[in-house]
């Protein structure tokens, strides 16, 4: 047998998990917090979790609050809209909602530096004080734009970073998402200063990929955190989360890469497709799909190759526990 082909044993790491059903997306009336309304201060030892749109996240374990690629200040490029523009300039920072949805965080994750990603962590980074891990690139630009260098890691993948209580942050080489004709925009990296501030979306090249695997606290669950739907097969085999934030692609240019994916993660619990969204619509309406993301593809590919694995559909407003359920 093909292992690519193989399906994978149920888990039990997060409690009450359904194997092999879908979550759909949850009207504001079930599950969901009012919008305006901050996510909740976790209690000691809990953990809360919130997708913020596109592939980013906000994790609070034990007080203590984690971000990942947080876009908040959406801006409109004309993606979605048939006529993109690279020269879009860059949006100045929301700062309330930066405060409503990013909270006060100790330390924020950055995959690449693609503006979707990385365009409001200058302004969180300065007014929080937060640790930023991100690649050399990311370092130079987020320098350029007023960033104190010593809150930045440089990280290429491979470290095991221990930030104590729990909390430990696995840094892993990946890979960007490929469009039809396997290519992307904005490549390169930086390895110095910019030759000026940045100041339009082309101005952020994407500067390598990386994923992070997050361990929440000695209690919490184990987090696969993706920015692009692509990764480095032999960098993520073994590393077997609870729960995967798998990217949608959109296009077919990597090869098999549900079941490559799941294959080298080990089957996760709980699989959570992020990246499928309409990102230059507001946080605070409710999620609209981007046509061109094959969201209900990837969830049967998910289904078919590892049946005991549990799919989320997670919206902006709810909140969800450790075990990916809705916080009530």
């Amino acid at each position: 047998m093909n292992d690519d082909t193989r399906t994978f044993p149920r888990r039990t790491v997060l409690r009450g998990a359904a194997a092999g059903s879908a979550l759909p997306l949850l009207p504001a009336a079930a599950h969901a917090r009012p919008a305006g309304v901050s996510t909740p201060a976790p209690s000691p030892g809990s953990v809360l979790l919130r997708w913020l749109g596109t592939a980013g996240w906000r994790i609070d374990t034990g007080g203590r609050t984690v971000l990942f690629d947080p876009y908040l200040t959406r801006f409109r490029t004309g993606l979605f809209e048939a006529s993109f523009d690279p020269a879009t300039p860059l949006a100045k920072t929301d700062a309330r909602l930066a405060r409503e949805y990013a909270g006060n965080p100790e330390l924020i994750l950055v995959s690449h530096s693609h503006w979707d990603h990385v365009a409001d962590v200058p302004h969180l980074a300065r007014t929080t004080g937060a640790r930023v891990l991100g690649t050399e690139t990311t370092y130079h630009l987020l320098v350029a734009l007023g960033v104190d260098p010593g809150q930045i890691s440089v990280v290429k993948g491979g470290e095991v970073l221990d930030f104590g209580q729990g909390l430990v942050v696995e840094v892993v080489a990946s890979l960007h998402s490929r469009n039809k004709r396997h290519s992307y925009f904005a490549p390169g990296t930086l390895c110095g200063p910019p030759a000026a501030v940045p100041a339009t979306i082309s101005d952020l090249p994407e500067g390598d990929t990386l994923a992070f695997q997050v361990t929440a606290g000695s209690e919490g669950p184990t987090l696969f955190l993706m920015g692009a739907s692509d990764f480095d097969q032999r960098a993520a085999e073994g590393l077997r989360p609870d729960a995967a934030m798998v990217a949608v692609p959109s296009s077919s240019a990597t090869h098999r890469y549900v079941p490559r994916l799941l294959r080298a993660l080990g089957g996760p619990e709980v699989v959570v497709p992020v990246h499928w969204d309409n990102f230059e619509t507001p946080l605070r309406e409710p999620v609209r799909a981007d046509p061109t993301m094959d969201l209900a593809g990837l969830i049967g590919q998910v289904h078919r190759e590892s049946p005991g694995t549990r799919v989320v559909v997670p919206d902006y407003r709810t909140v969800y526990g450790a075990d990916l359920r809705p916080r009530r």
